[in-house]
């Protein structure tokens, strides 16, 4: 009878301590509520990356994406994303382009909006999530969230895993990274910084690294980067970022 109760016990409080841990879906919710919540669905936001101008706006579930870019010859093309496609301009005129290329642009559009409105995409219908565990990055504890995506609705690049460092007390993403197959594939791991705040959402540029080591896994990155071990390869930079919140 003792042991009964005992092995009841201890099968009731295994039950109350899982019960009481976060589950991913709580954990990417309260990132992106601390990281600008409901001001993403309202949104213009405009900002200069790189050799482009870009900007998006987002109202009642419809979104534009524009990237504004000049080719070698000077030439400038207007590339935007909406719920209904892709299409690239050239003096206000719609440019005839294939299939292929369509989804190429549309990829490079939506991936620089994608970092930069992190983590509001997290809860895109085509994303899943699992929460692997926790791990320490310098004393500091994080959340490590994997994240990969469905074939219908996850673009081209839906074979892309993607691992969350998120602080467990502030639920900042403060690292991530992804692995890519594109361009015969690659490993990245970005550190977050240079954090501030405009209208009520959080935005950060990135230390970007990398490793020849394809066959590392993502959640070990992290121990690499602490070693010292990866290549910082770029600094992602976002410019003159302006927000303006739409009733």
């Amino acid at each position: 009878m003792k042991k009964y109760f005992l092995g009841a016990l201890i099968i009731a409080l295994t039950f109350a301590c899982n019960s009481n841990e976060e589950t991913a879906q709580q954990i990417i919710d309260k990132a992106i509520e601390n990281a600008g919540g409901e001001n993403y669905k309202k949104a213009e936001i405009s900002f200069d990356f790189r050799k482009g101008s870009y900007s998006s706006s987002r109202k009642g579930g419809k979104f534009e994406l524009e990237r504004i870019l000049a080719d070698s010859t000077g030439t400038q093309y207007r590339d935007v994303v909406k719920n209904e496609g892709f299409t690239r301009y050239y003096k206000d005129t719609a440019v005839q382009l294939s299939d292929s290329m369509k989804n190429v642009y549309a990829n490079s559009v939506n991936s620089v909006h994608y970092f930069v409105q992190l983590p509001f995409g997290l809860n895109d219908a085509a994303v899943n999530k699992e929460l692997i565990g926790k791990d320490t990055i310098n004393d500091k504890e994080y959340y490590e969230i994997k994240v990969t995506f469905n074939a219908e609705g996850g673009g081209t690049d839906h074979e892309d895993v993607y691992m969350y460092w998120i602080n467990t007390q502030n639920y900042h993403i403060d690292y991530l990274a992804y692995s890519f197959e594109v361009n015969e594939g690659g490993l990245r791991f970005r550190k977050a910084y240079n954090p501030r705040t405009i209208e009520g959402i959080r935005f950060v540029d990135y230390e970007n690294y990398k490793t020849d080591d394809l066959d590392t896994p993502l959640n070990e990155l992290d121990d690499l980067y602490e070693a010292r071990q990866l290549e910082l390869l770029s600094k992602i930079e976002n410019r003159n970022i302006e927000v303006n919140l739409l009733n």
